[in-house]
């Protein structure tokens, strides 16, 4: 399947809620989530979101295993989750550099609950529930924002710590987003 366009920060269709899978199974929910996976892969992104590549639905993939975007980072099941919901475990946040497929050349340091239980279902309607922590619970809080039209920077607090991926990092190669 083709390499889809991400969207970026600035696309009015980003900063929209997206609506409920209703079907399961179909071809073209299957076909949504091949681009989906092809355009992540293409990027090297840890996820994305359906609203990112202009589709309004609530369709989150992640996954981490080696990733040059995040070198440090734990791995992370590959997974296909529509219709989540998170249940926080605990109050306890942490900061962490973020980046984005639709924020292309900046990281942000953004705060994120520590622990989380996350449920859903595949793209075939099995439900999926887990309950996670550290880079993982970032990577779905980061992914599932995008379905209620929020980015990464409107979560970061302090503004001394978000930039150019280069000039932040100015001893690493710059990440492509």
């Amino acid at each position: 399947m083709p390499i889809k366009p991400v969207l970026k920060m600035g696309d009015p269709r980003l900063l929209e809620v997206a609506r409920k899978v209703q079907e399961f199974g179909t071809p073209e929910l299957e076909a949504l989530i091949v681009d989906m996976h092809d355009t992540m892969e293409a990027l090297d992104g840890a996820g994305l979101a359906a609203p990112q590549i202009g589709v309004g639905l609530q369709v989150v993939i992640f996954g981490v295993k080696r990733n040059p975007r995040y070198p440090g980072a734990e791995e992370v099941p590959y997974t296909v989750l529509l219709n989540p919901v998170i249940t926080l475990l605990s109050d306890d946040m942490e900061q962490g550099w973020e980046g984005c497929l639709s924020v292309p050349g900046m990281r942000g340091m953004v705060p994120r609950f520590r622990r989380l239980r996350y449920r859903g279902s595949d793209q075939y309607g099995k439900p999926i529930e887990r309950s996670v922590e550290g880079f993982h619970a970032r990577v779905v809080q980061h992914e599932c924002d995008h379905l209620e039209g929020i980015l990464y920077p409107m979560r970061i607090p302090d503004f001394r710590s978000f930039g150019f991926t280069d000039v932040l990092f100015p001893d690493h190669p710059p990440m492509d987003e």
